[in-house]
């Protein structure tokens, strides 16, 4: 399993990448395996100013639905658009072309505080 050093993780199993003010969010390795086969990634808050923890979507596996949590605060301003005719991509690469959206950041500091890669690793076991 990976856990790319570049990441920061939340408990809730998404990953986010910063680049300046925008950050991207996908879920982890992890999460996608003990989801299965992912179906659909419902996104209805493009355009939204959200507190970290907050509900940003849903992803539905075969089996399942799972709420997708902010890690941290800020205006959800893009939908991978590449997942709606494939969602399989989140399972086949979750950290590249199955990441599900790009954000502005209220507070590009909050990112230090979510744990990093070793961190993760060990909490997932």
């Amino acid at each position: 399993m990976q856990f790319p050093d570049n990441l920061r993780y939340t408990a809730d199993h998404e990953w986010i990448s910063v680049e300046g003010n925008t950050a991207t969010i996908g879920i982890t390795e992890f999460a996608q395996r003990e989801l299965g086969d992912i179906v659909f990634v419902d996104v209805n808050t493009i355009g939204q100013s959200l507190k970290a923890n907050e509900i940003f979507g849903t992803v539905e596996a075969v089996k399942t639905v799972s709420d997708l949590y902010l890690p941290v605060s800020g205006k959800v301003t893009e939908l991978n658009s590449a997942l709606e005719g494939n969602p399989e991509f989140v399972n086949q690469d979750p950290y590249g072309k199955g990441w599900m959206i790009k954000m502005e950041l209220d507070n590009p500091a909050d990112v230090a505080a979510l744990m990093d890669a070793a961190f993760y690793e060990k909490s997932v076991g």
